[in-house]
């Protein structure tokens, strides 16, 4: 009799969730690699762009593809090159977050998603700075931080069992993967095989605990770690 109701038990535990997504993209080469892979489990994710990588025509046509499969678009800086609460003038985050949404246009998501850069994937006060959260909050962007960067861009043989050990230890994952050369994608099938293994629900939404604005409300108790104040509303 236990056995059959610790059996009920494990079979009624609800399953792990996964919000899979991968930044810095669009990669050509790599990209459309990796949708390829995705569309072949039916898996969908959110792709957060590096804006100057959409004045490529080849770069542009890997958005469009991904959008066309129902994959998200969301917003991850013009440069990629320095964190905005590290350079806080306004002009600095004005061009590095609305001139890449300008540029993603039609493609990006009801919800304007924005996902700052984290600079190896700290959380901290790093990450947005008083102009970007202002402007956050005016533009009705919802921001969206990560709960798992593995590192894949820096380590191949450890990134897998790394992530998969952060997925196992909370309910709800939020994963940050790279469409970029020598990061995801050489290990992605296994990645994903091994996730589909544990019986993991894909999702393409986001838990409340890596939002920090959502369509410019700030909703999260993360902001107190990365905010130093009261943003303007």
């Amino acid at each position: 009799m236990r056995a059959d109701s610790e059996r009920k038990t494990a079979i009624a535990m609800p399953a792990k969730r996964v919000t899979l997504t991968f930044d810095n993209g669009p990669t050509p080469g790599i990209t459309d690699r990796v949708l390829d892979i995705l569309a072949a489990r039916r898996i969908q994710t959110t792709f957060f762009l590096v804006g100057e990588k959409l004045l490529n025509g080849r770069g542009r046509a890997q958005a469009v593809r991904a959008h066309a499969e129902g994959h998200r678009v969301g917003n991850h800086s013009m440069t990629h090159s320095t964190p905005l609460g590290e350079k806080p003038d306004a002009e600095y985050a004005r061009r590095e977050i609305e001139e890449t949404q300008n540029l993603i246009g039609e493609l990006a998501h009801a919800d304007k998603l924005f996902r700052p850069m984290g600079g190896g994937g700290l959380i901290g006060a790093h990450l947005l700075s008083r102009a970007a959260m202002d402007l956050l909050q005016k533009g009705k962007y919802t921001c969206v931080l990560w709960s798992s960067v593995p590192g894949d861009w820096k380590d191949q043989d450890g990134w897998v069992d790394r992530c998969l050990s952060e997925v196992a230890a909370r309910d709800w994952t939020v994963v940050a993967i790279h469409d970029v050369e020598n990061a995801a994608l050489p290990r992605l099938p296994e990645f994903l095989d091994r996730l589909d293994s544990l019986g993991v629900e894909f999702r393409q939404d986001f838990p409340e605990d890596v939002v920090i604005t959502r369509r410019g409300e700030l909703v999260s108790s993360l902001a107190s770690q990365i905010w130093e104040g009261d943003p303007t509303p």
